[in-house]
Formats: C-alpha cells, sequence, structure tokens
C-alpha cells in the first residue's frame, strides 16, 4: 500500500561484546520506491478511516465541539487521500502488466479475471461483515449510516463489484473504489494490449505512454469534470493514468531524452488540467506521481526494520484496513451511542478505539482472510495444470 532511509548501524562500545553483524538473510531490503509506496498507503489509509469516524459521526460530532477545524477537516478534505491509492494502483498495474512500456498482457481477459479474483472475494466477505455490523448497530442506535438490510440483487451486485453502475445503495463506505479498482484496471489490460498489437516501429516504444497520457489527459479535461461519471473508470482515469506514467519514467534504464518524453506525458495534461479548473485531487495526484518517480530512481535500498518495518506492515494491511473499519467503526459508535455517556471526553475517546480497532482488524483481516484467500485462489489453478 516508503521514503528513503538508511538503517542505523550501531557500534558495539569499547568494552562490551560485539554483536554480529547482520547478513542479508537476516536483514529484508527492498527498494526505496516501494518503502515509498508503503508510507503513502499506511498515511493514507489512516486518513481515509479518520474520514469516515468524522463523516459519519456520531462520535464525531461531540469531537467537533472541541476541535471543529479538524473535524471539519477530516470530514470534508481527507478523503482526498483515495487519490494516493489511485495513482499508486496505475503504478503498480504498469510495473505488472508493461514494466518498460513495451508490450502488453497476451490475454486481457485473463488478466482482468485475475484482478476479480483477487479484489472480489476479500470484498465480498467485508460486505457481508458490513451487513451484520448494520443489523447490530441498528440495535443501538438510528443513523443514517446504518444500511437496511440487503436484496438478494443487492448483494449479487456486489459480489459483481458493480453495485454503483446498477444503481444499488454501496452497503459499506468506500465500496465504490473496489468497483472503480477492477474498471481502471480493466480498461489499462485492454489499452496495453491494444497497443501490443502495433507494428515495432521506431516509435513503438513512446506509443503505449502517448496513448495513456491522452487517455489520461481526456479524464482530466472532460470526464473528471462532470461528477455524472464518477461511478465509472474514465472519470478516475487521470491520476491512474499519471500513476502508470511515473512507472515508466522512473525506469532509471531510460535514455535521458526518452525520461523527459515520459515526465512531459505526465505533467503536461495534469498542469493542463489544473490550470483549466484547478482541483486539489488532481494537484495530489501529480505531487505523489512525481514523488514516485524521484524515488524511484534513487538507486538505494531500505532496511526492513524497526519503524520502517511497522510501516511496511501497514501498508500491506491497508486495503484490509480500507475493506474492514466501516463496519467496525459503526458497531463502535452505536455502542458508545447507546451505552456511553454522552460527553465530549468519552465521545473522543470511541473515536479513537474505532482507529486502533480498526488498525487490529485490518490486521486480523489481511492474515485470516485476505492472505488466505490469495494463496487459495493463486494455489488452484497452478494444482490443476499439474495434475492434467
Amino acid at each position: 500500500m516508503i521514503a528513503p532511509h538508511q538503517a542505523r548501524q550501531q557500534y558495539p562500545g569499547k568494552h562490551m561484546k560485539s554483536t554480529p553483524t547482520p547478513t542479508p538473510s537476516t536483514l529484508q531490503q527492498y527498494p526505496t520506491e516501494f518503502a515509498t509506496i508503503n508510507l503513502l498507503k499506511a498515511i493514507s489509509a489512516q486518513l481515509i478511516v479518520l474520514h469516515h469516524l468524522a463523516f459519519y459521526g456520531p462520535m464525531a460530532d461531540y469531537t467537533r465541539e472541541a476541535l471543529p477545524d479538524l473535524i471539519d477537516w477530516l470530514a470534508q478534505d481527507a478523503r482526498i487521500a483515495v487519490q494516493v491509492f489511485l495513482v499508486i494502483g496505475g503504478f503498480l498495474a504498469a510495473k505488472s502488466l508493461s514494466p518498460q512500456a513495451l508490450s502488453g498482457p497476451a490475454n486481457p481477459l485473463k488478466t482482468i479475471l485475475r484482478r476479480y479474483t483477487k479484489l472480489a472475494p476479500p470484498f465480498f466477505v467485508a460486505i457481508l461483515l458490513a451487513v451484520a455490523a448494520s443489523w447490530l448497530a441498528g440495535l443501538w442506535m438510528t443513523h443514517d449510516a446504518i444500511s437496511a438490510p440487503p436484496s438478494g440483487g443487492q448483494l449479487l451486485a456486489h459480489a459483481f463489484l458493480l453495485h454503483d453502475v446498477l444503481g444499488y445503495d454501496a452497503l459499506s463506505a468506500g465500496a465504490w473504489y473496489v468497483a472503480i479498482d477492477l474498471q481502471l484496471y480493466a480498461m489499462f489490460s485492454v489499452l496495453l494490449w491494444a497497443c501490443s498489437r502495433a507494428s515495432a516501429q521506431p516509435m513503438a516504444a513512446y506509443l503505449i505512454p502517448a496513448l495513456t497520457a491522452i487517455a489520461a489527459g481526456a479524464s482530466l479535461l472532460y470526464f473528471n469534470l462532470d461528477a455524472d461519471w464518477d461511478v465509472w473508470a474514465p472519470y478516475f482515469l487521470g491520476s491512474y493514468g499519471m500513476g502508470a506514467l511515473a512507472w515508466w519514467a522512473r525506469d532509471p534504464a531510460r535514455r535521458p531524452r526518452s525520461t523527459a518524453v515520459v515526465l512531459l506525458m505526465m505533467t503536461a495534461p495534469a498542469l493542463l488540467a489544473l490550470t483549466v479548473d484547478f482541483r486539489s485531487r488532481i494537484a495530489l495526484a501529480l505531487i505523489v506521481a512525481c514523488s514516485l518517480v524521484v524515488f524511484g530512481r534513487v538507486r538505494t535500498a531500505v532496511t526492513a526494520r524497526g519503524q520502517w518495518r511497522v510501516i511496511r506492515v501497514a501498508g500491506n494491511i491497508s486495503f484490509s484496513v480500507f475493506l474492514v473499519h466501516f463496519p467496525v467503526c459503526l458497531v463502535i459508535n452505536a455502542a458508545f451511542t447507546r451505552f456511553a455517556p454522552q460527553d465530549v471526553f468519552v465521545q473522543t475517546g470511541g473515536v479513537i478505539l474505532a482507529w486502533i480497532a480498526s488498525m487490529i482488524a485490518g490486521a486480523l483481516f489481511h492474515h485470516g482472510v485476505e492472505l488466505p484467500i490469495g494463496r487459495t485462489l493463486t494455489w488452484a489453478p497452478e494444482r490443476r495444470t499439474v495434475l492434467a
């Protein structure tokens, strides 16, 4: 789901017994850019959780009495942290589907199905948890955040990530993002596949970045200006495309002129769009994309140790936190509304408790649901191939 860092080395004192120097086998290292990604994901996940706590209340309504500016900012502006996930999504999609921007997936349908099997099963488990949380919360309070019992069609639409486009109410906050992620990945896969059908001409190395930049520009200058498109991928393709272009621009193997061209493709549409209509979410996406380019070209490794290991873990569980934080926050809100004193300090304590509980629930969900499902769905096709 992180910034350059040099691990501190501890030197034994003159009269102390020396400690063996850690070897690469005992200290895991990973590139600076992926440390950057984990830091960005970890911070953004926290902001999304706090945004929903502030936006939906009711505990945060009491906290607003003491900290009105903070709660108002979290409720209104912190949601732009989702742009970080959009940019990183495009960055990692380009890494996976077209590392050097020279070809695309041979079978886009298979690629899209693989993405669906990664996203949908844990998402649907989280939706079932949200349904149970709404039922339990409904016993203790009446609130707009509580969903009505879902219909079969509503559950089916969520299972196929089609709830928004079919007009069903989302059963959990943030459900829209998972559906949009699949749409963006599918659109990008098809774009890369179409580009790979082109003949290998001298300009072929620029074909994929150029078409990605054109698609991102169309999003930024047209689709993203019309809120009616916000259930479809083209509305968000500008940020996603900047992430993909950032992956290609950060490649140190590219010649300087090629890098400059890709950087221009990444920044020009965004700067033009900001000139036409300044949007803070697009400005943030551009800053994140540029950061990924800068740290991607730093050829150092971050040692997964100490605080950086914590950040790596927080980044890894960020998707699970995103999935399960809403039912956790909903139940704690209901419990504090029903059983706790209606006091600023007590209810603020409830906000903090919900925040911490969301992190714990995300870690448990990551290790108990997301990873086991992922291993099962990855292992099953390989086993069938061997048996065949």
